[in-house]
């Protein structure tokens, strides 16, 4: 006769398999917990402690470690030698495990204790699972519900479950598990307020959320993952209101786009186009922001994500659906905005999940043959120290603090002119900065944007006075700058020499 051992703290549908399993043929062990589920529900079972002659000790801490489990499921069948100790011990084979594990992460999300944490770290489940996906040949291993209609229906058709599904069932057993102590270690590294910043070894749970139509390109396969750990402010885990499906492009843009709008309290709109800013502006409301941005640089805006720091409401909807844009993204949206920008069928429409609490995790980049990990780029100055002998006025500071918060966001390196808390020129990613700031220009008089008496953010040092050269020409009048050039007290003399206030940070951000 065939075996099951079913042993799960999450019921569901698992009546449904133990009576299809029944029916054909097979008997049924479990766990103190399923086996009062199942006896309750008509369910003929034998229970564990019945094979083992052992009692569940320890309030349940040891039940299924015993060699007439572990044995029964482990042993090559074919073996001679196993087959032989096997019945010297009166043991007898396991066909199917039927495992799930201690609900850790439900008991981390819902705020328990120590305690009850660590007594939902599940022991005797993991060897289980672990046992059974490694001997996959002759054992089948389900650890998920969702597969306890296709191994019945296999049953049904073909009388077995076929090696393939079996190593299939492995796989993911075996991720399972590892997926469940990753979880684990991250949190009693929290918990037990060891907090290693960057342990000598490190596994980060990720749990698949869909699958994408591509990546960045057509021929480049992708899906999205999420940390269900992270509490933090979440693109990943937006909820799409409308529109069509969420590309990679789309994701990584708006994830750029909200970590920018972020930076501000105030009213304000972020447009990014293929990854980098192209309008950023503060206002009294969000459309107006939103036009002030808009203007900035309208031609790049065309086929990009516009992010907002506050609710969308309708006339800045009615704004939106006049330009083709890919993505609108924003805490929260009204009901009558959600109507307007419906008439835009295709329009994305992404409400961010915990747009108001902080960033979490580590940022990570891929190359090749490993990671690169580091803290999350969080700050925005050490300090303001004016270097020149003219001083920003007032309004000029708060424009220099607005143009630094965006070009902390553009890919290095980066120049943002700004005037008014909104952003007049932006020049990105060049390989030299006098090109970035040249771009920067080149957009502001393209679109017949104000330079006389805008600002200057970079976020790297000047490393020769030529950009200051160029700033001045335009009538530039502050300059914001991490400064830390062997040529600083160059640049500082440029500055004197038109009638610039410069003001150093002591804090670079490159962005590659």
């Amino acid at each position: 006769m065939k075996r099951a051992l079913i042993s799960v703290s999450d019921k569901t549908g698992v009546l449904e398999f133990a009576k299809e399993l029944k029916n054909l043929g097979y008997e049924i062990i479990s766990s103190s917990g399923t086996a009062k589920y199942l006896k309750e529900n008509g369910i003929d079972v034998i229970e564990v402690s019945q094979i083992t002659g052992f009692p569940e000790i320890l309030d349940g801490r040891v039940k299924t470690l015993h060699p007439k489990i572990h044995g029964g499921i482990l042993a090559i069948r074919d073996n001679q030698e196993h087959r032989k100790q096997l019945q010297e011990n009166d043991i007898k084979p396991i066909d199917i495990v039927a495992i799930n594990l201690y609900p850790f992460e439900n008991t981390v999300k819902k705020g328990a204790d120590l305690d009850e944490i660590i007594e939902n770290i599940d022991i005797g489940g993991p060897a289980l699972v672990r046992a059974s996906a490694k001997n996959y040949k002759y054992v089948a291993i389900i650890t998920d519900p969702k597969d306890y209609n296709d191994i019945i229906n296999e049953l049904k058709e073909y009388g077995e479950i076929s090696i393939q599904t079996k190593k299939k069932l492995s796989l993911k057993a075996f991720r399972h598990t590892a997926f469940y102590d990753s979880i684990i270690s991250q949190v009693l590294n929290e918990k037990f307020e060891i907090n290693e910043d960057f342990p000598e070894s490190l596994t980060i749970p990720m749990r698949l959320k869909s699958g994408l139509r591509y990546g960045e390109n057509p021929h480049q396969k992708a899906s999205l993952y999420i940390n269900p750990l992270e509490n933090g402010i979440s693109v990943a885990d937006s909820e799409i209101l409308q529109g069509k499906e969420m590309s990679f492009n789309n994701y990584y843009d708006v994830d750029s786009a909200v970590l920018l709008v972020k930076e501000f309290e105030e009213p304000t709109c972020v447009i990014v186009k293929h990854n980098n800013p192209c309008g950023v502006a503060v206002a009294e409301n969000i459309k107006q922001a939103y036009t002030l941005a808009l203007e900035t640089d309208p031609k790049s805006a065309f086929g990009g994500i516009v992010a907002f720091n506050k609710e969308v409401d309708e006339e800045t909807a009615k704004e939106l659906t006049k330009l083709f844009l890919e993505v609108v993204v924003a805490p929260s949206f009204s009901d009558s905005a959600l109507e307007v920008l419906k008439t835009k069928k295709n329009l994305r429409v992404v409400k961010v999940k915990n747009f108001d609490k902080k960033l979490e995790g580590k940022d990570i980049k891929r190359i090749s043959g490993g990671y690169l990990l580091q803290d999350r780029n969080l700050g925005l100055y050490t300090e303001l120290k004016v270097v020149t002998e003219r001083q920003p006025t007032e309004k000029e500071l708060e424009d220099l603090i607005f143009a630094l918060k965006v070009v902390k966001h553009v890919k290095s390196n980066a120049v943002v002119i700004a005037k008014d808390k909104r952003t007049v020129g932006i020049g990105v990613g060049q390989t030299s900065r006098v090109d970035s700031l040249e771009t920067a220009i080149k957009k502001a008089k393209e679109f017949n944007l104000p330079l006389e008496g805008s600002v200057l953010a970079s976020e790297a040092f000047f490393p020769f006075r030529d950009s200051i050269d160029t700033a001045a020409k335009e009538g530039i009048k502050a300059v914001i700058q991490p400064g830390g050039s062997i040529r600083d007290q160059e640049v500082i003399d440029a500055c004197n020499e038109h009638g610039i206030a410069m003001i150093f940070t002591n804090m670079r951000h490159f962005k590659h």
